[in-house]
């Protein structure tokens, strides 16, 4: 614990009583700028954050914590499509629920995902059969030490399952100041996930998949203002057909999902409800009764909890299914991000 510092109780959705060195919010990319000069001179560590709504702090962090809350929706259109620029730390509800007002379709599947727009990019945000690499055309991105912007198109972001480029090859001094997105004016519904392939895609609104979306998610996800969580933990694993065949020989009713690669996704929440894990407790974090995937704080855990809560959630999957599963999660320590994967095996 840090002798001195600024509570993150507040800004981490796992609600811990975690601490920072200094919080700085800031709103322009000059202002950005001049807070990581300063922090370099003063050899402090430093840290990007949006809205916390998918990190673990596994300690109290050393450094200047900096929230990115660059803002701002324009738009423009054409006869094909609607092209919107979104400063990157807008709310990202917040821009479905904006775009729905302007009857401007095409995001409705991703409402109630928490978080930033700037953050979006970086795990390829993704539900109910909707990707944002679908809807983005480009991503404004800043180089800190040198104070230059570069804008990479869709197809220069590597983005795959929860994943991107931004999370490879950009160094902590890369910050995405905003988020270019593409919607079609011929809109189709996509009702391919199996809560809403049963809606008639002849007659069914964007608002109406939005308003589904929403009693889904609110059923199913707790509200981390009421119950600390980042919701899902971890990743849907992809496997082969070989290991989903293995699993549907004992479990026929085992749900997956076929991807364009033609490996197979595996619902994480179904592998950890069935190694009888839903209500299991460490301290004061436990699994969720209604969604295995997500992890919540029940009752004042600590960082500790959740990582040790973590840790045996990946070993029971590991014996069960010889199946290992990859936080979702952003784990950050003292200094910086480290690697997930690596602290709960």
């Amino acid at each position: 614990m840090l002798n001195q510092g600024q509570s993150l109780k507040h800004l981490n959705t796992f609600a811990l009583p975690v601490y920072a060195t200094q919080v700085i919010s800031v709103n322009s990319v000059s202002a950005l700028i001049a807070t990581w000069n300063e922090a370099r001179i003063i050899d402090q560590a430093i840290l990007l954050l949006g809205e916390g709504s998918n990190v673990l702090f596994i300690e109290d962090f050393s450094g200047i914590l900096l929230l990115n809350r660059i803002k701002g929706i324009s738009y423009t259109e054409d006869n094909s499509a609607w092209y919107l620029h979104v400063g990157a730390g807008e709310n990202w509800h917040y821009l479905v629920c904006y775009t729905l007002q302007h009857c401007i379709n095409g995001l409705e599947n991703l409402a109630l995902i928490p978080g930033c727009v700037g953050a979006a990019p970086i795990q390829n945000i993704g539900a109910y059969g909707v990707e944002l690499q679908n809807v983005c055309q480009y991503i404004d991105l800043l180089d800190l030490n040198n104070g230059t912007s570069q804008r990479l198109m869709v197809e220069d972001c590597k983005f795959g399952y929860r994943d991107s480029i931004f999370k490879h090859s950009y160094k902590e001094s890369f910050v995405i100041i905003a988020v270019g997105i593409k919607l079609i004016k011929a809109w189709i519904p996509t009702l391919s996930h199996s809560d809403l392939n049963q809606l008639d895609p002849s007659t069914i609104t964007a608002k109406e998949i939005f308003n589904k979306v929403c009693a889904i998610r609110r059923r199913k996800i707790p509200d981390p203002t009421i119950t600390g969580n980042a919701g899902s933990f971890f990743k849907n694993p992809i496997v082969s057909r070989k290991k989903v065949m293995e699993i549907l020989k004992k479990y026929p009713k085992a749900p997956y999902y076929i991807q364009p690669n033609h490996c197979i996704k595996l619902a994480a929440g179904w592998l950890i409800e069935n190694c009888a894990l839903k209500g299991y407790r460490v301290g004061g974090a436990a699994v969720h009764q209604q969604q295995a995937a997500v992890l919540v704080n029940i009752n004042n855990a600590v960082s500790q909890d959740i990582l040790n809560l973590a840790r045996h959630v990946y070993k029971q999957v590991a014996t069960k299914f010889a199946i290992y599963l990859e936080p979702e999660v952003n784990f950050i320590a003292a200094n910086g991000k480290i690697n997930p994967s690596e602290c709960v095996k």
